[in-house]
């Protein structure tokens, strides 16, 4: 937390170190360059030198560093016009005027011995040596030096995470990077703002208040758990969970990424860990929270390199030790969130290291109309938007995308130039959401158009008339996103167990598509690639996965074929899959077809109206063919009795929804 004020302190000051960096060097830069221009010097050659000596206005010869000779100049030559440029603040700096370079000094000294052999004793020339030593000149060396430092601590700097960090240095690269929440740094998200996750809510509740008071549970030699996985696919609300904890919780709250900790360099990882912990014990109690902790917490041991270091797997062994190891301390909970629980190493998942697994599903119909309310106190809508609605409409829905759907409405509306949002706008998103964006401009001919129309009225007919297949919401013939020319859109059974039959009636309603192309035109197209593939994948499930099939009989293949030369069955048993599934296909196919064909009445009158009018919903097909012939199935919310009437002959009510015996619900199972 101090290094993170010490930032911001920074940022607000404007402080940067790169400036010291870039004045400091253009400060020696510039008394290097003012350092060479100092002085009256003058560059000559050996002959000037001889001139000179000739003329004998030479006062004084000095060899310095026995590379350069420095000429002085007699004040007498002053009269002397070759010499009127002269500076008489030279002779009084007893500055040279002339240097030249003398080679070795062997050489200069042959030549004085030339000079001074017609000269009498008082008139010869000798020199006299001299070493110096110039800051100026030892620069030239130390400043590539210094260059060279700076422009390495900047790309350090840079890969360890730039400058913001508290890893950031370069010899902080092994410290935690991880953002602390206390009482001065708030998260604004509580619990009420997470819906539909009543029961994870009251797991991590449960954590939130062991912290705020202790003794309740330690009292009775409760302890609390040290880790909370929370598991769950993508958009589900497991880092809004752990907002709201952070908001909820009165202690410190740790949070960092589980990538965070891989770095190029090796320990860094393991190092980062130790850092994390000790700051975490230094503030105890508090909460660690590692998002997609999957990307350090991958089972050791595959795919690795012999003799070669691993650094994942030294990150994920001092993790383990700091979570449950020799010298683990009390008063850290760590929470780590991941949608891939599958590849986590079984140490890290074990009691006494992650505790309690909270599973965050795909919320239900009453969970999603939960998650509507809440995001939609944050729309301006018109008095007929209804989260129930909304919520029937979105089976399948994952929290993220229910969040995607109201704002996409919004957006709608605010182009239109409304007030408030409605249902249009709500359907509208929902369309672009599900199928894609609307194609205005795309050319169909009339004759594709009408395939077109065939195909998803196949579909929409056999939905319609088959008892387990979803009931139809919408069917329309307008492209959508990439590659879609049309789309039936249907409301699924909220289901958690599937039979037999109603699985053979999705494959069925899946084929009638390319059924009614083949009863109307008399051939196929290529409008029913992702049917078929649908169709293939449902198939094959339903024999070698689900044993739903009496040759091949009551065995399950999940998860053991992993890839085509390790097969856990024989070539005999893979024929017998493959013909049992062209079988079932080959049957509903014909199935498809004989249900359209006694329906090609209904079918000619369905594919007219999407012809004239593009799209159609539930209402326009119950006026067009009459109402579905199924009833809409009763939902039952698990560990609840259904809603009995009053008997009427004891004149005794029973009671309503009232919470179910555990013989109830094992005879509901």
């Amino acid at each position: 937390m101090e290094n993170n004020n010490k930032q911001k302190k920074k940022k607000k000051g404007g402080f940067n170190i790169y400036w010291i960096y870039g004045i400091f060097i253009l400060v020696i830069l510039m008394i290097q360059l003012f350092g060479y221009g100092m002085g009256s010097n003058k560059e000559i050659d050996y002959k000037k030198f001889i001139e000179l000596a000739d003329q004998n206005v030479i006062e004084k010869l000095v060899v310095v560093n026995r590379s350069d000779a420095r000429v002085y100049i007699k004040k007498s030559a002053l009269n002397s016009n070759e010499f009127k440029d002269i500076s008489q603040d030279a002779f009084a700096l007893n500055e040279p005027y002339y240097t030249f370079n003398i080679g070795t000094v062997d050489a200069l000294e042959g030549r004085l011995e030339t000079i001074n052999e017609n000269r009498s004793q008082g008139e010869m020339l000798y020199p006299t040596y001299k070493t110096e030593y110039s800051w100026t000149s030892a620069l030239t060396y130390i400043i590539p030096i210094i260059l060279i430092i700076a422009i390495w601590i900047f790309i350090m700097r840079r890969m360890s995470g730039g400058a913001g960090g508290p890893g950031a240095q370069i010899f902080n690269i092994g410290k935690s990077k991880a953002t602390l929440f206390d009482k001065n740094t708030r998260v604004n998200v509580t619990f009420e703002d997470v819906a539909g996750l009543d029961e994870a809510k009251e797991e991590v509740m449960e954590v939130v208040d062991f912290l705020k008071n202790p003794k309740k549970y330690t009292t009775l030699g409760g302890k609390i758990p040290k880790g909370v996985l929370l598991v769950g696919p993508p958009g589900t609300g497991k880092t809004l969970l752990a907002k709201a904890v952070a908001g909820e919780a009165e202690v410190p709250f740790f949070t960092i990424s589980g990538s965070d900790f891989v770095e190029m360099f090796v320990g860094v990882g393991a190092s980062r860990v130790r850092d994390l912990f000790k700051q975490a014990r230094e503030k105890a109690p508090c909460i660690i929270f590692i998002d997609e902790i999957d990307a350090i917490g991958r089972t050791r041991g595959r795919n690795s390199i012999q003799g070669g270091n691993d650094e994942r797997e030294n990150t994920l062994n001092q993790l383990l030790v700091e979570m449950d190891g020799f010298s683990s301390e009390k008063g850290v909970i760590l929470m780590a969130a991941t949608n891939r629980p599958d590849v986590l190493d079984s140490a890290l998942l074990r009691p006494g290291r992650f505790d309690r697994q909270i599973g965050i599903d795909r919320p239900d119909l009453h969970g999603r109309e939960q998650i509507f309310r809440v995001h939609l106190q944050h729309i301006k809508k018109h008095s007929d938007i209804s989260s129930e609605a909304l919520a029937e409409m979105t089976p399948g829905f994952a929290g993220a995308e229910i969040a995607n759907v109201c704002n996409e409405a919004a957006l709608i509306a605010a182009r239109r130039n409304k007030k408030a949002v409605d249902m249009e706008d709500f359907n509208y998103a929902l369309d672009k959401v599900i199928g894609g964006l609307e194609k205005k401009n795309k050319l169909i001919s009339p004759g594709e158009k009408k395939v077109i129309a065939y195909h998803e009225a196949g579909h929409a007919i056999c939905g319609w008339f088959l008892e387990h297949a979803s009931p139809l919401v919408k069917v329309t013939i307008v492209p959508r996103g990439i590659g879609t020319l049309g789309y039936a859109q249907y409301l699924p059974k909220e289901e958690y167990i599937t039979s037999t039959e109603q699985l053979l009636d999705r494959i069925c309603m899946t084929f009638g598509g390319r059924a009614a192309e083949t009863i109307i035109f008399g051939r196929v197209s290529t409008g029913a690639q992702n049917d078929l593939d649908q169709i293939t994948k449902m198939a094959y499930s339903m024999i070698a996965i689900y044993g739903m099939n009496e040759n091949v009989g009551n065995v399950s293949f999940h998860g053991m074929q992993k890839d085509q030369m390790n097969k856990p069955y024989s070539e005999a048993t893979s024929s017998m899959i493959d013909e049992e599934v062209r079988i079932m296909v080959r049957e509903q196919f014909e199935r498809a077809k004989q249900l359209l064909t006694d329906k090609k009445e209904e079918l000619e009158i369905l594919a007219q109206a999407l012809l004239d009018n593009e799209v159609i919903v539930k209402s326009d097909l119950e006026q067009l063919i009459g109402p579905r012939p199924y009833p809409e199935p009763e939902r039952v919310r698990l560990g609840t009795k259904p809603d009995v009437e009053p008997n009427v002959e004891s004149n005794e009510e029973v009671p309503v929804n009232e919470p179910a015996t555990e013989e109830g619900k094992r005879e509901e199972i």
